[in-house]
């Protein structure tokens, strides 16, 4: 009975999980923005990342990056293959991350390690109208929006969370916003409305 009741105790103590928190991030118009960055830090603090690390790759097609964004952890590593029959040359001046691929061809790749969080402006040397980003998280509660403006998580513990929120083209310190919420057990839902520079020239649109 003792050991039931410190069992008792402890699962009382422990925090309740939001069965989902859903993040929709639209302009100051109302617009759905497609492709922001938002991470959550419960109670401030980062997420553990998982152990296990997939493969990321931005690919060089009909002279274009694409994805236009891409969200790696901390650790990750990232193919950059050239499916155009022209040659590309890949770099970034970014404090994340500083590098440069130079000139490689069709169906040849290379890989780079990404191991500090921040955002990666990516750039080729040949080809102007080319561009791309890498965000790079220390949470593992992070996630890019969809068509509608919207990321879904699960397993959020109650309490308050730190919301950050990147984007390319957004108006702030850094292209980024953060928040506070407080969330208790079940679902939750947030919106939130951010301002956008326009794209420069020659670049994707958001």
């Amino acid at each position: 009975m003792r050991g039931l009741a410190i069992f008792s105790m402890l699962a009382c103590a422990s925090p309740a999980l939001a069965a989902e928190v859903s993040v929709e991030v639209r302009t100051q118009s109302g617009a759905p923005v497609r492709e922001a960055v938002v991470s959550l830090y419960p109670g401030g603090r980062p997420a553990p990342l998982p152990a296990g690390r997939r493969g990321y790759e931005i690919a060089q097609r009909n002279i274009q990056f694409s994805p236009f964004v891409l969200v790696v952890p901390v650790g990750s590593s990232v193919a950059f293959p050239n499916f155009d029959a022209v040659r590309h040359h890949v770099y970034s001046f970014s404090a994340a991350k500083r590098f440069e691929l130079k000139l490689y061809a069709k169906e040849q790749n290379r890989t780079v390690l990404f191991d500090r969080p921040g955002a990666v402006p990516l750039g080729c040397n040949i080809h102007d109208n080319m561009s791309a980003f890498i965000k790079v998280t220390d949470t593992a509660f992070s996630g890019k929006t969809d068509g509608n403006g919207r990321v879904s998580f699960s397993g959020i513990p109650a309490g308050m969370t730190v919301a950050r929120v990147w984007h390319p083209y957004l108006r702030a310190p850094g292209n980024e916003v953060e928040l506070r919420w407080t969330f208790g057990a079940g679902r939750a839902a947030e919106q939130v409305r951010v301002a956008l520079r326009p794209p420069p020239p020659r670049a994707s649109a958001y």
